[in-house]
């Protein structure tokens, strides 16, 4: 007797692996990769980096788009929402550019399909901004804000475990305030990153 008909006796399927279906989004703009792992900067507003992460309330992922200022690592811009899409950069983008002069930064990316898109180009060109793209699959190019997810998820969200869609927001956002204020970084001379950016001008 056969092996296949063995199988077909005894009620047996091999398990076979589905393809992945491949990708036709095409971007409409890739930047140079401007900061090539330089990530030190002389003074704010020069090098800025951006990305977005998932978080949870246990329930439902929602997804936080933050944009980093190199200088000192301040978080200068944070959006919370529940669609990973283009709006939520531009939003971020929108929420930087109300607060600082934002012209001649530099801007730095992954290759997602939001910091590719016509719309993210048209923004950063309105305010004059040097749009910067990490090589594809290479996570190191954006290392600062991958540290800052990390440390936001042990230090905080994975501590407190929010329960609902009006508490994880508060949750990054009380982060983000400790990050900034009272969070000292070697770094920045054990100062917290507003500390820091007040005693150099100062």
């Amino acid at each position: 007797m056969s092996i296949t008909k063995r199988y077909k006796e005894l009620s047996i399927q091999s398990v076979i692996r589905k393809k992945r279906k491949l990708s036709s989004y095409t971007p409409s703009v890739v930047y140079p990769n401007r900061l090539k792992r330089q990530f030190h900067a002389t003074a704010p507003g020069q090098k800025m980096v951006t990305d977005i992460t998932y978080i949870s309330d246990g329930s439902h992922f929602y997804y936080l788009s933050v944009i980093q200022d190199l200088f000192n690592n301040e978080i200068v811009a944070w959006q919370v929402s529940r669609r990973n899409d283009v709006k939520l950069v531009l939003d971020t983008v929108k929420q930087w550019t109300r607060k600082r002069d934002v012209s001649e930064a530099v801007l730095h990316s992954d290759q997602g399909f939001q910091y590719t898109s016509q719309a993210y180009n048209t923004r950063l060109k309105e305010f004059s901004i040097k749009g910067s793209h990490s090589r594809k699959a290479t996570c190191l190019d954006n290392a600062c804000i991958e540290s800052f997810f990390s440390h936001l998820k042990t230090e905080k969200l994975y501590l407190l475990q929010c329960k609902s869609e009006e508490e994880l927001p508060q949750a990054v956002e009380d982060y983000i305030y400790f990050y900034n204020y009272q969070r000292f970084q070697a770094k920045l001379k054990q100062r917290a990153p507003i500390e820091y950016r007040h005693a150099l001008a100062a």
